[in-house]
């Protein structure tokens, strides 16, 4: 799929997601996401087991999509970036799900009246909400350290599902949909990692 199309898919997601706030969530009376155990994943003996990035298991329906060059360079600027940030796999898997579930690992820069307010980046870290600069929050190392450092302040983020260390830090109108990427995640970081 082409820049130009990504950008109108998420485009359109974004108005989704303002009906859903004006709305209400369409899932109000559904009944609760069953909580299932991590999946089988096949992995090649010289790349890390991706189960043992996922220490309380997949929380519901996974979610998956093909990277292209753009996005793996995103994946792998994240994961450099938490290394520098001198922190574990495992912040790395929780950053990567969320820039999955925020922009599908692609730096997007203002979408105007499309934008959910004025959210940019990898992480759609909003400036007003003193994220840092266009300039900085467009910058795969520094959103992500910017990430991380709001990650290192949530006490206990390390014995807390993904998706609760992901929404403590992002602050999201749906705060369990990053439990959706974690085993993709848990993958690329299986994969990138030692690279």
């Amino acid at each position: 799929m082409n820049t130009i199309m990504r950008k109108s898919v998420l485009g359109i997601a974004g108005l989704a997601f303002a009906g859903g706030v004006f709305a209400g969530p369409a899932t109000a009376h559904a009944a609760p996401a069953v909580e299932s155990k991590p999946l089988a994943v096949a992995v090649q003996a010289d790349k890390a087991d991706s189960s043992k990035l996922i220490p309380h298991g997949v929380q519901g329906k996974q979610s998956r999509i093909d990277l292209d060059d753009e996005q793996t360079g995103n994946v792998k600027a994240i994961i450099a970036a938490t290394k520098k940030a001198d922190m574990d796999e495992r912040a790395a898997v929780v950053a990567i799900a969320t820039a999955l579930q925020e922009s599908k690992l692609e730096n997007l820069g203002h979408l105007g009246d499309r934008n959910d307010h004025d959210s940019q980046g990898l992480f759609q870290q909003r400036p007003s909400s003193g994220w840092g600069t266009v300039e900085q929050i467009t910058d795969p190392e520094y959103s992500t350290m910017a990430f991380l450092k709001g990650l290192k302040q949530v006490d206990g983020w390390k014995n807390m599902p993904l998706t609760e260390a992901a929404q403590t830090v992002q602050v999201s109108a749906y705060p369990d949909h990053y439990a959706q990427w974690e085993q993709q995640a848990a993958d690329l970081v299986a994969k990138h990692w030692n690279n």
